[in-house]
């Protein structure tokens, strides 16, 4: 099988599909891998490195493309990739389909099967290859926050921890799944005080058997609550997602007005559409815009900002499907791994995850 690791093209992505030693592995098992030129220099990969492991370096994404049966990527293909996928190529890669209709439509328009690892299962109905970028954007909402909640960063002005006897500050975290229970333990480590909201009560209970109650309170969530804690809160984190569909909007324009001047929002769901009805993309280039004199942090790329960080635990989370692929062959994983299998999105122009297929519908 021949397998194609092309450059990341989007702003300020500096991950790589693959690591030296998993290119090894790869080609240990009989595969040709095509890996795009300085595709890793930015975190220290070389060209040389690669070549030492196996790989072959190719001049550019278009020929890295043309050669492979299987293109393994970070983030969805941008508009210049586009043309170069066909109905004989298969892409494995974060899609986030559901929270981006016109870029579905161009995908499906190419023809691609496409299997996206936001979908990909485990036994414990866990997403495996979803979980370890949402437990590093989880920490990094906090670590943002921190950083726009400074006052040359138009904040309010604040630390979240207490200094000598002044209390310290509340962070709201909405959602409690991987990502939000990543930022719930970073924002305790700051000494803040932390509001939990869930519709689970089951989890909130773990949680709360996990983390006390003595800096944390924990919500069944509604819109009410959500209200509430918002209003007395200086740093929001927006950590919703629902498998295979867009992110429901927990907090809108109205609540806005509650809010402190100079507070934060960071929407780590924005990859599902955003969970904050004023959320909408943004860049590591520019990654704020204000509302309501609410600074909004709506990154699509979170992980991005520490691509070595996410690239190995990417890696280890992605390896295993990939071998099997080049093992048994694309069709057979398929039919033989119904983890994977949930992770198959698209084909021959067709949605076939029934999510995706409600969401887009």
């Amino acid at each position: 099988m021949r397998l194609g690791v092309p450059k990341e093209i989007k702003n300020n992505e500096h991950r790589i599909s693959l690591t030296p030693e998993s290119v090894k592995s790869l080609s240990e098992k009989g595969a040709e891998v095509y890996v795009e030129s300085c595709a890793g220099a930015e975190i220290g990969f070389t060209d040389e490195m690669y070549t030492s492991c196996g790989a072959k370096i190719v001049d550019t994404a278009e020929e890295v493309f043309s050669v492979s049966d299987l293109i393994v990527k970070v983030k969805e293909p941008q508009e210049q990739e586009l043309s170069f996928l066909t109905p004989e190529k298969t892409l494995f890669t974060y899609l986030h389909l559901a929270g981006n209709k016109t870029q579905a439509k161009k995908l499906l328009d190419t023809g691609v099967r496409g299997i996206a690892y936001e979908t990909v299962t485990a036994d414990d109905n866990s997403l495996p290859l979803l979980s370890p970028m949402s437990k590093i954007a989880g920490q990094i909402s906090i670590v943002v926050g921190q950083y726009f909640l400074l006052k040359p960063n138009k904040g309010i002005g604040t630390l979240l921890s207490s200094v000598d006897e002044i209390e310290p500050r509340t962070v709201t975290v909405i959602g409690a799944g991987v990502a939000g229970t990543e930022a719930i333990k970073k924002a305790i480590s700051t000494g803040a005080n932390v509001n939990v909201i869930d519709l689970s009560e089951s989890k909130l209970s773990a949680l709360q058997d996990e983390f006390g109650s003595t800096n944390v309170k924990y919500f069944m969530s509604s819109t009410s609550v959500i209200s509430e804690c918002i209003a007395l809160s200086d740093l929001v984190i927006g950590a919703v997602y629902v498998v295979g569909k867009e992110a429901p909007k927990v907090v809108t324009r109205d609540m806005l007005s509650m809010m402190k001047s100079g507070s934060v929002m960071v929407d780590i769901s924005i990859d599902q559409g955003g969970c904050f009805e004023t959320s909408n993309p943004t860049t590591h280039d520019e990654p704020i815009y204000m509302v309501e004199g609410v600074t909004h942090y709506c990154v699509t790329n979170m992980p991005g900002a520490v691509p070595l960080t996410s690239t190995l635990a990417l890696n280890k989370a992605t390896l295993p499907y990939i071998e099997e692929m080049v093992t048994h062959g694309i069709d057979a994983a398929l039919q033989h791994n119904k983890h994977l299998r949930a992770g198959l999105n698209i084909t021959n122009g067709k949605i076939v995850h029934p999510a995706i297929r409600e969401a887009l519908a």
